[in-house]
């Protein structure tokens, strides 16, 4: 990759996150369908052979390269040389990457994490904003104010100034007894584990929907929870002056991921 790179210059391309465990990506056609999906919608051309076994096979050898059981993968697909109007080709250039993760399930933390509300940046809510595209700055800047305040984590707003993810993870906002996560036109990612859990928590007996969230309705939740492909649902214990408690994030957890 030179300088004149599509990738390097402009954040042109994509990245999927996955987590795999005991030689398989957990929930791996969804991951697949959330990349292809990203590679039609920015005009990707793929060869016959890229395809979501061929990358399949490659985490696998390259987890067993590493001696990796439990790891943290990710895929970055980015566009080669070329400036803004003269790409030189659409192939999709890709690097995989392995992290070895601790065990082999998930665990809900024993502290809530404390999180606070990132204003500098609004999050668009267009046909690019569920994508987890490779330009991804407004996630960066969040995290790295929550680095300077010494949060676990910060909430970033769309441009409607409502609340649309955290900086690696969806939200979810419990009141009274209803979990709550705002829709995809919100501008949030289309988080795996939010579709994991969109589809299971009604048919294990859990109230939830899809509506917009605003910051007030952040600070009156009763429980506020983060989700992703590699930490599962982690429970937030304050924002500002807001506390949570995390009863039903607790049921959550016993009844989808602790196994």
């Amino acid at each position: 990759m030179g300088a004149s790179n599509r990738g390097l210059r402009y954040g042109d391309g994509l990245f999927e996150t996955l987590r795999y465990c005991d030689g398989k990506v957990q929930l791996a056609d969804w991951h697949m369908e959330r990349l292809f999906d990203g590679l039609k919608l920015l005009w990707f051309d793929l060869p016959a052979y890229f395809t979501p076994g061929y990358l399949a096979g490659q985490i696998m050898k390259l987890a067993k390269k590493n001696q990796h059981t439990s790891a943290r993968v990710r895929i970055t697909v980015f566009r080669g040389n070329g400036g803004p109007y003269d790409p030189q080709d659409h192939f999709p250039h890709c690097i995989i990457q392995t992290w070895s993760l601790p065990g082999n399930g998930f665990e809900l933390n024993e502290n809530g994490l404390v999180a606070g509300i990132y204003r500098n940046a609004k999050k668009s809510m267009d046909s690019f904003s569920n994508l987890k595209t490779n330009n991804y700055l407004p996630y960066l800047m969040a995290a790295l104010q929550a680095k300077k305040e010494r949060w676990d984590d910060a909430f970033v707003l769309n441009t409607a100034e409502r609340v649309c993810d955290a900086t690696i993870a969806n939200i979810f906002v419990v009141k009274n007894g209803t979990i709550c996560t705002c829709p995809l036109q919100e501008g949030c990612i289309a988080g795996i584990m939010r579709r994991f859990l969109l589809e299971r928590l009604p048919v294990n007996n859990f109230s939830i929907q899809e509506k917009t969230i605003s910051e007030e309705d952040l600070l009156v939740a009763d429980e506020v929870f983060l989700t992703n492909a590699i930490k599962g649902i982690r429970w937030v214990g304050q924002c500002g002056a807001a506390r949570y408690s995390n009863q039903i994030t607790k049921a959550v957890f016993s009844k989808l991921f602790k196994k």
